[in-house]
């Protein structure tokens, strides 16, 4: 149980590494948000990421991802896990901020493994 707790918080931390800032938190239902960008620059978002980091007791196989369909699939199996068998939950995207952009090229570089859906 310590080692998957430490490798979800790892896994979490890598991902967090990746935004230039965080402009919104929720923890236990208390949500604190920064209402300035260090970014804004009056354009709109070019692309958004998402990242769903889920920790369960057992095993789940999880389809590899090449579309819509398969992400689709995948999100159902993580749906189908009960309660009692998930441990934690994250969600998280980039950028947070409406002000804010994330460009192709940051796109390209913080998530190089990433298949357009």
């Amino acid at each position: 149980m310590d080692e998957g707790e430490k490798r979800f918080n790892q896994l979490s931390i890598e991902e967090r590494g990746k935004f230039d800032e965080e402009t919104l938190v929720n923890v236990n239902s208390i949500r604190k948000q920064r209402s300035t960008s260090l970014r804004a620059n009056g354009f709109s978002n070019e692309y958004i990421v998402i990242t769903i980091l889920v920790a369960t007791e057992g095993v789940n196989k999880l389809p590899a991802i090449n579309g819509s369909g398969d992400l689709k699939v995948a999100l159902q199996k993580i749906g189908s896990v009960p309660s009692s068998k998930t441990l934690a939950v994250e969600v998280l995207w980039t950028p947070q901020n409406e002000s804010d952009t994330l460009s192709e090229r940051e796109l390209l570089e913080d998530y190089p493994l990433l298949r357009p859906l």
